[in-house]
């Protein structure tokens, strides 16, 4: 069965890290490229990071560089996203994602195009 399960959100506070994990058991998109996207209350759907299937190539969107860091298992079941240094706009539903393309063109592309989504993982950042 394909489906995107995701894993680890929750309430921090700014300045403390976080990782997220999406796992794919049906084994549906190891040949996919995977990623991340984020909605922000009131706001539309966000760019966060992607990897590649091949050579595991990341990309990230502007606001979460040299913050965030997405790695894949050998197996390429499993996306995790490490999120440091977090702030009070990092707040969003964080949704795991599967696409065939390659993922340095999803920043640029509507969110609308990414072909598979998990049902999202809420991440709070509040003091």
């Amino acid at each position: 069965q394909a489906q995107l399960v995701e894993s680890g959100g929750g309430l921090v506070q700014p300045g403390d890290s976080l990782t997220l994990s999406c796992t794919d058991p049906g084994r549906a998109f190891i040949r996919w490229s995977m990623g991340w996207y984020r909605r922000a209350p009131g706001k539309d759907r966000e760019f966060v990071g992607a990897i590649s299937a091949i050579r595991d190539v990341s990309v990230y969107g502007n606001s979460v560089k040299g913050r965030f860091t997405i790695s894949r298992t050998e197996e390429k079941t499993t996306v995790t996203l490490l999120m440091t240094n977090l702030q009070p706009d990092d707040t969003g539903v964080y949704y795991c994602v599967a696409d065939p393309t390659v993922p340095w063109n999803w920043a640029q592309s509507p969110w609308q195009n990414i072909y598979a989504w998990g049902l999202g993982t809420q991440v709070t950042i509040s003091s």
